[in-house]
């Protein structure tokens, strides 16, 4: 693990200015099993939970925009802007993210040289928490986001690692890869707590409850 100096005070940042390609990846092919409808829909502020994020990663500005769906497909083709996005369907959602991962390989411009992987029900993830991802993780094969409580989402992926990435299973592949290679990871801190993700209906009180007291009291910078 190689960990990279000190965070970039995110108000300095311009999202994405790297010298190479880069695709942004949004994993949204959940089957929201344990909430019993879909996530991708749930109520986010004015808009639904996925279109917060891909609204997000929009304004990362990456050169390619990659979404992966599964779970109730056709209805969130329905109910969520996707353009500018390439739309890919994993029918094998059931697998696990790393289907999906590998779904959307097949779709990801030869001309990238990096990709950025970002979850469709982590709403707090930041453009600029992307851009510092992006600026201190270049040259790495592998980078990921230090929070102040442990490592996480959004995570970098030079191209070097596609070929590893289309080859993983299961829900905790990623995770498997970076523990693998884990002398070449970089670190890259983020001041602040990982964001929530969510998977049950507690989650999304406090994801809901963690906007509302972001709105209302700002985590000095």
């Amino acid at each position: 693990m190689r960990p990279v100096g000190t965070a970039t005070p995110a108000s300095t940042l311009t999202p994405l200015s790297p010298s190479f390609p880069v695709t942004g990846l949004v994993l949204a092919a959940g089957g929201s099993k344990r909430l019993g409808q879909p996530k991708q829909l749930l109520p986010y502020g004015p808009a639904p939970l996925l279109a917060h994020v891909l609204q997000t990663a929009r304004e990362c500005g990456f050169d390619q925009l990659v979404c992966v769906l599964g779970g109730d497909a056709a209805l969130v083709r329905q109910r969520i802007d996707f353009s500018g996005v390439t739309v890919v369907e994993n029918r094998q959602f059931g697998e696990g993210c790393s289907s999906s991962i590998a779904a959307a390989l097949g779709v990801v411009d030869p001309r990238s040289e990096a990709l950025v992987l970002l979850l469709g029900d982590q709403p707090g993830v930041s453009a600029e928490t992307v851009a510092t991802l992006v600026a201190q993780g270049a040259g790495a094969p592998l980078s990921a986001c230090d929070y102040r409580d442990g490592r996480g989402h959004p995570l970098l992926f030079a191209r070097s690692m596609f070929g590893e990435l289309a080859d993983l299973h299961g829900d905790k592949g990623v995770w498997k890869l970076l523990d693998r290679h884990r002398e070449d990871v970089v670190d890259v801190p983020i001041d602040e707590r990982i964001p929530l993700d969510v998977d049950t209906w507690d989650d999304y009180r406090e994801v809901l409850a963690a906007a509302e007291s972001a709105v209302v009291s700002p985590t000095p910078r």
